[in-house]
């Protein structure tokens, strides 16, 4: 690639980059729902023609959000794994890295539920596509603890398909989170606090992968 050609790439990219850091901004502040493309073009300062040359749409920068958002939980998940040995302990830290992660990065978490709940048809090289590689790239992560659980023994061995697990314990979480995001009232009124109740989620997931005592 010649030196000019290189330039413009790595220009196009700068000013991608832009468009998803002013709409990232807009969603922080506004949610996803009120945020228009009139207003990610003012906030990165370009034209609205010109931000359609980059995304068609706003779902298209929806799932560019959504692709970020997964490359963080990569990050923070790999870090939370790191800081352990043992699988089940792994799975542990990803649980709680994740109710960190939606309780600190509110729109990062909504982009993602947003990005799942949509019917998925990604085209290699689409923006839908770059967000579902990231995404299968976190539930590896979650793989790979609940394979190493099973070798070490702190995860049962008969639990089943650690993919199968993963998604499993994927969806319990999610909706734990989304349960005390959205019902902090509700739970008090049960006498039950969003502390406590994410501890107990985390401890009743525990139990649920933990090998089988003798009774």
């Amino acid at each position: 690639m010649s030196y000019i050609a290189a330039r413009r790439v790595e220009e196009k990219e700068r000013r991608r980059g832009e468009i998803v850091d002013a709409a990232e901004r807009l969603y922080a502040e506004k949610g996803w729902d009120a945020v228009t493309m009139d207003q990610v073009a003012r906030s990165a300062r370009l034209s609205r023609a010109l931000l359609y040359v980059y995304f068609r749409d706003k779902e298209e920068l929806l799932f560019a959000l959504g692709e970020r958002a997964m490359q963080l939980q990569r990050e923070l998940f790999t870090a939370a794994v790191a800081r352990h040995v043992r699988g089940v302990d792994q799975v542990e830290a990803i649980g709680r890295a994740y109710m960190a992660y939606a309780e600190t990065y509110p729109h990062y978490f909504d982009a993602c539920a947003r990005f799942h709940a949509h019917s998925m048809s990604p085209e290699p090289g689409s923006n839908e596509g770059a967000c579902a590689l990231a995404g299968d790239a976190v539930l590896g992560i979650v793989v790979a603890a609940i394979r190493a659980g099973i070798e070490d023994r702190s995860i049962r061995a008969d639990i089943g398909d650690p993919m199968l697990v993963a998604v499993t314990l994927w969806a319990f979480t999610h909706g734990v989170i989304q349960l005390a995001t959205t019902k902090g009232t509700e739970l008090a009124r049960f006498g039950i606090s969003v502390p406590e109740f994410g501890a107990y989620s985390l401890q009743l997931m525990r139990s649920l992968t933990a090998p089988l005592t003798a009774g």
